[in-house]
């Protein structure tokens, strides 16, 4: 089995529509920002425990907000 590849998560905070779905299904990745509720990326590079969870996000934002890209 191989190991898995470096997993790189990327934010757009002008596309972010505050509703804080990504921060509420993976919070070692994003949190919110208090003030404005847009999403702040706590780990551009999670560990692989947490790939799943990054990809999951990256499909459930409504506003497109959250890329992944996987090398």
């Amino acid at each position: 089995m191989s190991a898995p590849g470096r997993l790189t998560v990327t934010v757009d905070g002008t596309a972010c529509c505050a509703m804080g779905r990504c921060a509420a299904t993976e919070p070692d990745i994003f949190g919110q920002d208090p003030d404005t509720g847009t999403v702040v990326l706590l780990d551009p590079t999670p560990p692989p425990a947490l790939h799943e969870g990054a990809r999951l996000c990256a499909d459930l934002c409504p506003c497109g907000a959250i890329t992944v890209t996987e090398n």
